[in-house]
């Protein structure tokens, strides 16, 4: 596996202890598709008029993450038609996006909390409230609606692309199928909250039920991660026939979650600088401190999945996968 880029020394404005990182990419300029045309603001559905599913792509859950925006925005540039069933594009977390800032890339995340840890019911529906608790209720008539959603996200830590599941058998059989990325992991989400990827939606067990995938395209700001993102969204569109044409023959690797580790203090640390998609061998080897207590892989073989190099406490530090046959 490859290793990550070196780190240099974060500037003032940054929090303490990050890197800088690099914006490579520009921001796209949405204001001509800020309006839409389903009376919910930064969403547009393209129907062809003929019969097929109804195709949901998302991007800017967070509102740093643009890569899929880019290239939503490139789809509605062209005026795309889908040869078959409705498409829906559209943008999340607006409010957060317009604060976005490549002097300090990370700070427009979200406005008030994390717009993917919000998808359970008691959530949705409870009285609580938050700038990106009333985008999710906003745009929750979209969501419900879709046969297929593609959630687009990127990475801030170093990591090979990687495209989740979810836990259900539809989620495993659309991602090998769709390919890009090639490895396809299967996870249950995170302490935090659940993701669009864990609402009942494409979660409840009717083999019929709407089905869901998250991609991680690469690093945020990066070129590869826009070409990551133009792969998988052509691949999907490609499977729901949506679109002409053939894409590479998938030659996807299927893995499972073993385990999750959630930093349990403020001082955790990894013993090295891991890179996403790398592999450690032996079982026992020692991969972090959680404050006095040693972190250790359970397994042989295991797959670091995102690693986050900085984790504070209750937040998903690593996941740990296992490929399956």
């Amino acid at each position: 596996m490859s290793s990550g880029p070196p780190f240099a020394l974060p500037p003032a404005a940054l929090p303490p202890g990050l890197p800088v990182f690099p914006v490579e990419i520009t921001a796209p300029d949405l204001s001509p598709y800020l309006t839409g045309n389903t009376n919910i603001p930064g969403f547009t559905s393209l129907d062809s008029g003929l019969a097929g599913p109804h195709v949901v792509l998302v991007s800017l859950i967070h509102g740093n993450e643009f890569a899929g925006a880019i290239m939503l925005k490139e789809l509605l540039d062209g005026g795309f038609k889908p040869l078959r069933g409705k498409l829906t594009l559209g943008f999340a977390n607006l409010a957060a996006f317009a604060r976005f800032d490549p002097a300090n890339p990370i700070a427009s995340r979200y406005v008030e909390e994390d717009m993917n840890r919000v998808w359970d019911d008691f959530t949705l529906f409870g009285v609580r409230r938050s700038a990106e608790l009333e985008r999710a209720r906003e745009i929750k008539p979209i969501i419900d609606s879709a046969d297929i959603l593609l959630d687009l996200h990127t990475m801030l830590w170093p990591s090979d692309p990687v495209l989740l599941c979810g836990a259900g058998p539809r989620g495993r059989a659309l991602g090998l199928a769709v390919g890009t990325p090639a490895l396809v992991v299967a996870d249950t989400g995170h302490a935090g909250g659940k993701r669009l990827i864990d609402y009942g939606r494409f979660t409840e067990n009717s083999p019929q039920g709407a089905t869901c995938l998250l991609v991680e395209a690469g690093p945020h700001w990066q070129q590869a991660a826009v070409e990551q993102s133009r792969a998988t969204i052509y691949a999907v569109l490609r499977n729901a026939g949506m679109m002409a044409g053939l894409g590479t023959a998938p030659q996807s690797r299927f893995a499972e979650i073993v385990k999750l580790i959630t930093a349990r203090t403020n001082r955790f640390e990894f013993v090295r600088e891991f890179h996403g998609g790398e592999v450690i061998a032996n079982a026992g080897t020692l991969i972090a401190y959680d404050g006095d207590e040693e972190i250790r892989t359970p397994e042989d073989n295991l797959i670091m999945i995102m690693p986050s190099l900085k984790v504070s406490h209750g937040h998903t530090a690593v996941r740990l996968a296992r490929l399956r046959p």
